[in-house]
């Protein structure tokens, strides 16, 4: 169902894909949105029992797209260092694909207090608890990863086998 990555001699360890998930603050969100047109939207995130959660408002654009289609990808750069001098850049990156959903109940409640402490985790612990408790205004959405690959430049891979 989902392609293979062409220049696999590239592709990261499940641990290595791991790593870089729970250290990356940041990625972008690709989702089906009006009119068919493809709509990215760059979010912090949490990695977290092997799915990605995030919160969101309510209502608004990315919450439409993901109501309507709910496969999404999710993609992020952990590095990506210009080499100049050999007209290229040093990357590692990761492409997520799953399906989209509100969570609730126990799941809502895990995955929010997984965001505060990535996030928010040098904070006192009953401010956290505070946050958590009181925020009603946000979903938390989860991605349930069905594919993810990693992927960093060949000049990586070589230092690694030397």
């Amino acid at each position: 169902m989902f392609r293979e990555m062409r220049r696999n001699k590239q592709l990261l360890s499940h641990e290595d894909t791991t790593a870089v998930m729970e250290r990356c603050t940041n990625g972008v969100l690709a989702c089906l949105g009006d009119d068919d047109y493809p709509y990215a939207v760059p979010l912090s995130f949490v990695y977290f029992d092997s799915k990605i959660y995030f919160h969101s408002a309510k209502a608004g654009h990315k919450m439409d797209a993901i109501i309507k289609y709910p496969k999404v990808s999710f993609s992020l750069i952990d590095e990506d260092t210009i080499v100049s001098h050999e007209y290229t850049s040093y990357f590692r990156s990761v492409i997520a694909f799953g399906k989209a959903r509100i969570v609730e109940g126990d799941e809502r409640l895990a995955a929010f207090e997984a965001l505060v402490k990535k996030y928010s985790g040098d904070q006192p612990e009953d401010a956290q608890h505070k946050e958590i408790s009181g925020c009603t205004q946000a979903y938390i959405v989860a991605i349930d990863v069905e594919h993810i690959t990693g992927k960093e430049a060949i000049e990586y891979i070589r230092v690694k086998k030397q």
